[in-house]
């Protein structure tokens, strides 16, 4: 099945001398960002982590700080997340990009699967009944189980220079995923 949801994340990280310079360079960084996403309609945009950390030097001297910042980017829309990530990659690298199948398209899947996986248990303790020449069979469990793998996410890492200059939207390929369910139980033939 199609993968129909992008999510991704796009981070910030700087260095600095001083802890509060270095928040206020991130802030105000992911303060723009978030504000730029507000004009993406149908993309969702929340903040991520965010830490900072000291860098020493030699002999455990502290030499300063870094701070990292994230946001994460949740969408159907894949035309409007592209151009959205385009837009921001021009202050912030792509941290990674991963594509899955939205929890409401694939319980449509699962929903339409459960009638075909029950459908062919019947049909399989018709076959068992016959072969042990039954005249019926009584179900005693049945269990049904859904599976879902989506290909492992490949992090698309893009280190850039912060500029403001435009970066091309990245053309986005969501690719498939397998949505499968079992049925499989236990019956008593009846003789």
């Amino acid at each position: 099945m199609l993968n129909d949801l992008l999510n991704a994340s796009l981070y910030v990280e700087l260095n600095d001398a001083s802890p509060a310079a270095l928040a206020n360079a991130i802030n105000k960084r992911v303060n723009e960002a978030l504000r730029v996403a507000k004009d993406y309609k149908g993309v969702t945009v929340r903040s991520g982590n965010n830490q900072t950390y000291p860098v020493y030097a030699k002999d455990n001297v502290l030499q300063g700080w870094r701070g990292r910042a994230e946001i994460r980017i949740e969408s159907k829309d894949f035309e409007a997340a592209s151009g959205l990530i385009g837009k921001l990659q021009a202050g912030m690298q792509l941290g990674n990009m991963s594509f899955s199948v939205s929890p409401e398209a694939r319980r449509a899947a699962e929903n339409e699967l459960i009638t075909e996986a029950i459908v062919a248990f019947k049909a399989r303790a018709e076959i068992v009944k016959a072969a042990l020449a039954g005249r019926g069979y009584k179900l005693q469990r049945l269990n049904v189980a859904n599976r879902y793998s989506a290909p492992p996410p490949r992090p698309l890492i893009a280190r850039m220079a912060a500029s403001a200059q435009e970066v091309a939207a990245p053309n986005l390929e969501a690719g498939v995923s397998v949505v499968t369910v079992a049925a499989n139980g236990a019956i008593e033939i009846l003789e």
